[in-house]
């Protein structure tokens, strides 16, 4: 989250400062004069964190260029000085987008890092080399400002939170609380195994939709192509010399016709309601109409449900431990399974019974009604024997190898369908066209059709 410098003159005249995080600029202003407000004292301004190239040299070395974030061009100007450089140049970078890491890029980061952890490397360490190696300069940047506030002794959770924009709220606050338990391999390794799980499932669904979806859409544009604009001119033709057209062709040149005639009303009628469905699903609450109804969709819901099911266990188990505080795990554990149904009622009916009433996991989780049998079936099993957390795990490796395989099952019986309906409109366009060969011009004369006649030449 970007970072604004106030400053301001307080009621005895002494200047003062400090430092807040806010989505923009305006969101700064405004929580910069609350604070003022609140504080009694006059604000000045409101400085944000900007990036600053420079040029800079040592001695007779050649110049060298870099980046550096700071409020002001005197601090870097300042800061390079102190370290012995002559200052060439110091710009600030106008335009600087930041656009999100890809997620791989992410899933590399914290795959490397928990690798490098349980190979004992100091943390410090391998934050470094992975700021060294780190080719995305969104995350790159990121992972080195998390670095230098850990290394001033900074809060972990902090630190990694204000970088969420970047990172995932999930995968920062899981990296934050790993830096502060005893077992942070682990919840790194727990981290990484649910983003790569993430990007495959999200990869595997994309396969099984956007395909089909595109195919589909080319598809019907051919068609209607075809019906709208190449089939009318040879079936007109028939029209003009009053010929009586066959069945299929008749009902093909009407639907042409009232296609031309309400192109526009038909094209306003699909994509009005489109853009406000768009919009509405953007949205946190066509999110979680989204979410609440998509478990019913054929073949893909019941899919999708035992995913988040499995990101729930996968992100219970790597924080559980069996005291108190299991009430703010579960939680997170809820925000992390990607259904805002499944964490609305989690976070309203599972965590006020355990809270209130003191229900246990299992009556709480049963409550909510998002759960499977199997799974309720298991924790059931995991509470009576005090082995809820390798219940947790056991049942997320379950369900991983369960939706892996229906998943590959999914993709194949979309398929088939999308080329069954591919078959049918390839097969009703060939009969339509090939109908017209059985017209038969009619003698104006006779009223009867004409024969053809072949002329033959003379030997």
């Amino acid at each position: 989250m970007p970072e604004f410098r106030i400053e301001g003159i307080s009621q005895a005249g002494k200047p003062i400062t400090g430092i807040i995080d806010a989505d923009t600029g305006g969101n700064a202003k405004r929580k910069a004069q609350a604070i003022a407000k609140q504080r009694k004292f006059k604000l000045v301004q409101v400085t944000s964190r900007s990036t600053f190239l420079y040029k800079v040299q040592r001695g007779t070395e050649k110049p060298f260029t870099g980046e550096q974030k700071a409020f002001t061009r005197s601090e870097v100007e300042e800061a390079l000085q102190k370290m012995g450089y002559r200052v060439i140049s110091v710009q600030k970078r106008f335009v600087d987008f930041k656009f999100r890491p890809p997620a791989t890029e992410i899933v590399t980061f914290v795959r490397v890092s928990a690798d490098l952890i349980r190979q004992k490397l100091p943390f410090n360490e391998i934050m470094q080399l992975l700021v060294n190696d780190i080719e995305n300069r969104t995350l790159r940047e990121s992972i080195k400002d998390i670095n230098t506030e850990l290394k001033q002794g900074k809060d972990s959770e902090k630190a990694f939170l204000k970088h969420e924009a970047v990172l995932g709220r999930f995968t920062a606050h899981m990296l934050g609380l790993a830096s502060k338990s005893g077992n942070m391999a682990e919840i790194y390794d727990s981290t990484a195994k649910f983003l790569e799980r993430q990007a495959e499932f999200k990869k595997n669904l994309k396969s099984a939709l956007i395909t089909p979806i595109v195919t589909l859409f080319v598809l019907f544009g051919a068609v209607i192509y075809y019906v709208g604009y190449i089939f009318p001119a040879t079936a007109n033709l028939f029209r003009k010399f009053k010929i009586e057209l066959p069945p299929m062709t008749k009902a093909t040149l009407a639907f042409s016709d009232f296609i031309t005639a309400n192109i526009w009303i038909i094209l306003m009628l699909l994509t009005i309601p489109t853009v406000i469905l768009i919009r509405f699903f953007a949205t946190d609450r066509g999110r979680f109409v989204i979410d609440r109804y998509i478990w019913s969709a054929p073949v893909l819901g019941p899919l999708l449900h035992k995913q988040s099911i499995e990101i729930f266990c996968r992100v219970f188990y790597a924080l559980y431990s069996g005291s108190g505080e299991n009430i703010e795990i579960i939680r997170l554990a809820a925000e992390a399974c990607g259904n805002k149904f499944m964490e609305m009622r989690i976070k309203s009916v599972a965590l006020p019974l355990m809270i209130e009433k003191g229900a246990g996991i299992v009556e709480a989780f049963e409550a909510t009604g998002v759960f499977t049998k199997t799974a309720l079936a298991r924790f059931h099993s995991g509470a009576e024997t005090g082995t809820v957390k390798n219940t947790a795990l056991q049942l997320a490796e379950y369900y991983e190898k369960e939706t892996t395989y229906k998943m590959r099952n999914a993709i194949d019986y979309i398929q088939l369908m999308i080329s069954m309906v591919i078959m049918v409109v390839l097969t009703a366009l060939t009969i339509v066209s090939s109908e017209t060969a059985t017209i038969k011009p009619k003698n104006p004369v006779l009223g009867q059709a004409t024969p053809v006649v072949t002329v033959l030449p003379r030997t």
